[in-house]
């Protein structure tokens, strides 16, 4: 076995073991023993991370998964230990390991008790996390699935910012546990009726329509995956717990909460395993990505929160992708690939600048704010280069993808795509509006009684360590997007180009079947295509 046979055992293996030393390691009070450990270990899964996208190979056929481990588990049921990466979860795997050591600095000053407790199940969290990008046994990305479940709560019951954190905790926990029971019951019956959780096979069989399965029951099993990962990501009108866990949460959470596994999952396991099925509701998912394009930036502009309103941008921009991958159109699913990393990445910085205010002054309200711009030159420059990047300035990242999402959506064939790209652009107009009106009043006009009452500071050395990255990132992406869309165009063009194909072939059969014009050669012709 060369290092490529394992890189990603030794991925998910570093942070798991790394927790386990910190939970042995004595708990002192005024000592950050835990910190640098968890930054240590946090920085070595980053560069191991690194190695995927220096060593992938982009030239292999489509539909091949590299870094392949693949050992029997269990013999019955069918589980087996398969692990793999593609152009899809590459990037994503690289964005989980990057986030970590930032979450590690930006709570350095912030978490000063329980300091094991939380360390411990941050690294976990990152364990979940890694597991669900590279998991191609279904059984065994269900572990990870739920996995990813108790560390969150946990640490939003326990660290939250006020007593409300209990109550947010258990609204979270409920509606990610429910979903989460019933995708497991779909799972069994899909092992049920394939004898497998293979992914790679169920995929081969679904492109066969060798599922021996009416298809009532493979669209309510669909609808049991989708509503599962709907609710991860979360899909309007799905998002009841993102306000409370978004306010709640401490900020190196808050960081992986929304968007990341949901929409992976829906790309790889909806896609994957029910095209046909991810097809047919392809028009409402895109009519709730406009809706919930609209309605985030809507409730956005009315808060006075930052952190709720930075929860509902986050709703806005996690519509965005879900409008792009359900067009089906090249465009828009390798736009949507591009802006998950896009909105992990903005949102990642939005959160640390607001939980250094936070840590300055104590408050999240907008009207304790005003005319930090003089006092904090660093900060100002750190919170305009990271909302420039959230509305999609040219040259910087997010525009790439709302062009490629937009693009994508006026190219579908699937629904009324004028009408929901116009819906959908408006979105861009609305953030620009709340993201700036924000600048403009915490950081402009006359200095806020909060700032007159307490003398915050500007960033600090560990701070520009912690934002810099971002804002680099920010502008190589904008400039050199196709470093990342050389991966990501290996998984989209294949997706969205076959499933395209089939929709044209049935929108050609049905035309025909409406005209009286259909023949026993169309049906042949159209079977064979497909």
């Amino acid at each position: 076995m060369n290092f490529d046979h394992s890189i990603l055992t030794l991925i998910l293996l570093t942070p798991l073991v790394g927790a386990a030393v910190l939970a042995l390691l004595p708990e002192r009070e005024g000592q950050n023993l835990h910190a640098i450990g968890a930054l240590a270990i946090t920085l070595l899964t980053f560069l191991l991370t690194l190695h995927l996208p220096w060593h992938y190979n982009y030239s292999t056929p489509a539909g091949s998964f590299q870094f392949e481990q693949n050992y029997r588990w269990i013999t019955s049921p069918a589980i087996r230990y398969h692990l793999g990466v593609d152009g899809l979860s590459m990037w994503l795997i690289v964005l989980a390991g990057f986030l970590a050591p930032v979450g590690v600095l930006a709570s350095w000053k912030t978490i000063q008790s329980r300091t094991k407790l939380f360390y411990v199940l941050f690294l976990l969290q990152q364990v979940a996390m890694l597991g669900i990008f590279v998991a191609l046994d279904l059984f065994l990305y269900y572990g990870f699935w739920e996995m990813s479940l108790v560390p969150m709560t946990l640490l939003i019951a326990t660290f939250g910012r006020t007593e409300n954190r209990r109550r947010a905790a258990i609204k979270f926990f409920m509606y990610m546990f429910i979903p989460s029971a019933v995708l497991l019951v779909a799972m069994v019956w899909l092992y049920a009726k394939t004898g497998t959780f293979d992914l790679p096979v169920l995929h081969a069989m679904a492109l066969n329509h060798s599922i021996v399965a009416s298809p009532k029951a493979l669209l309510f099993c669909s609808l049991a995956f989708l509503v599962a990962f709907a609710v991860k990501v979360p899909v309007f009108p799905l998002h009841g717990w993102l306000q409370e866990a978004v306010s709640e949460a401490p900020t190196a959470a808050v960081m992986l909460l929304a968007g990341k596994l949901g929409l992976y999952s829906i790309l790889r396991f909806s896609f994957g395993i029910f095209p046909e099925q991810s097809h047919a509701v392809a028009p409402w998912l895109i009519a709730l990505g406009a809706i919930g394009i609209v309605y985030g930036s809507l409730i956005a502009l009315i808060k006075s929160d930052l952190k709720k309103l930075a929860s509902f941008s986050t709703l806005a921009h996690v519509s965005f992708v879900v409008l792009g991958i359900f067009t089906f159109t090249v465009a828009g699913v390798d736009g949507g690939v591009f802006q998950i990393l896009n909105e992990s990445l903005v949102g990642a910085a939005l959160f640390v600048l607001l939980g250094l205010l936070y840590e300055r002054y104590g408050s999240y309200e907008i009207r304790d704010y005003g005319g930090l711009a003089s006092r904090h030159p660093w900060m100002v420059t750190m919170f305009v280069i990271t909302t420039l990047a959230a509305v999609g300035l040219p040259m910087l990242n997010g525009f790439v993808g709302e062009f490629l999402i937009l693009s994508g959506t006026m190219q579908s064939v699937i629904s009324h795509h004028v009408l929901w790209t116009v819906v959908g652009t408006t979105g861009v107009i609305f953030s620009a509006s709340y993201m700036l009106w924000m600048i403009q009043r915490v950081f402009y006009g006359s200095i806020g009684h909060r700032p007159s009452e307490v003398h915050g500071w500007d960033l600090t050395a560990r701070e520009h360590v912690e934002l810099w990255p971002f804002a680099v990132l920010f502008l190589v992406m904008g400039v050199a997007s196709p470093l990342w869309m050389k991966a990501i165009d290996g998984f989209g063009a294949p997706t969205a180009g076959q499933t395209q194909e089939q929709t044209l072939n049935l929108n050609t059969l049905m035309d025909a079947v409406h005209n009286g014009k259909a023949t026993i050669t169309s049906v042949i012709v159209t079977k064979e295509v497909r």
